[in-house]
């Protein structure tokens, strides 16, 4: 799927984490920027789960900047979740 426009979810609180998505042409992939105080321990895991949630939308082409404060893997999945329906439009009624 294509996304449609910009869209964020989550937060800089301590154990959430923030994603923001914006679309790019088509082709150019999956550019994911992720900034975590504990990417050493866990940025394997995190990635595994922000591409399993863009596979699972079938989101190929995506920008996404995720600023992780030790977010455990359901919080990540939830946001992932969230800000792909936002992107999509597939989620109404929210701000973003």
């Amino acid at each position: 799927m294509k996304l449609i426009k910009k869209a964020q979810a989550g937060s800089f609180e301590s154990s959430d984490i923030l994603i923001l998505a914006s679309p790019v042409e088509e082709g150019e992939g999956r550019d994911i920027q992720i900034e975590s105080g504990v990417f050493m321990q866990y940025g394997e895991t995190i990635e595994k789960l922000i591409h399993q949630v863009l596979d699972q939308f079938e989101v190929n082409d995506v920008q996404l900047q995720i600023h992780d404060k030790g977010a455990i893997e359901p919080v990540i999945l939830a946001r992932m979740e969230t800000v792909m329906q936002r992107a999509l439009e597939m989620q109404k009624g929210t701000m973003y």
